[in-house]
């Protein structure tokens, strides 16, 4: 799966980015909001790649890598995960690298996952769990007009919070 924007190529991760997802999930600025366990090698990060291509092979998980037009080299993922079991709520995760914060790269992307979610796999909401302190975060899903849901609460991470956001 390769999808483009105005300046991202979002696709499917191989076992050839696992230098690169081994950057990115164990970057302790993009885990500082996280509850999970980073990979420690190259070669937790290729057993990561394959499970996600298992569940992507499944439907159970649309996983993407974002580099940008002129530049193959990861800058972070973005997905949709787990998906209700009618197939019509998911929710969305993203990671990317501190250095490219602030440049518009993953409001693009969430932009196009947004409309891919809607359109394309018929989503009636899409949810998005983040901590109450991750503030560049939250304003990532303000702009792309999620609402934080007060109603709701994650048992797993109560220091999380819930945006969601219905289909038009």
């Amino acid at each position: 799966m390769i999808f483009s924007t105005e300046r991202l190529i979002l696709r499917t991760v191989t076992e050839h980015d696992s230098v690169e997802i081994l950057g990115i999930r164990s970057n302790i600025e993009i885990n500082r909001f996280l509850q999970r366990n980073p990979p420690k090698d190259s070669f937790e990060a290729l057993e990561f790649i394959l499970n996600i291509k298992r569940k992507s092979a499944n439907n159970e998980i649309v996983f993407l890598g974002i580099s940008t037009q002129n530049n193959p080299k990861l800058l972070g993922t973005i997905c949709l995960w787990k998906f209700s079991e009618d197939r019509k709520t998911a929710e969305l995760g993203y990671e990317l690298l501190p250095e490219y914060h602030g440049k518009g790269i993953m409001s693009e992307a969430v932009n196009f996952i947004l409309n891919y979610g809607f359109n394309d796999l018929n989503l009636n909401k899409i949810e998005a769990f983040t901590n109450k302190n991750n503030l560049n975060s939250i304003k990532l899903l303000q702009k792309s007009k999620f609402v934080l849901n007060e109603n709701r609460s994650d048992e797993k991470f109560p220091e999380n919070i819930i945006f969601e956001l219905n289909a038009v």
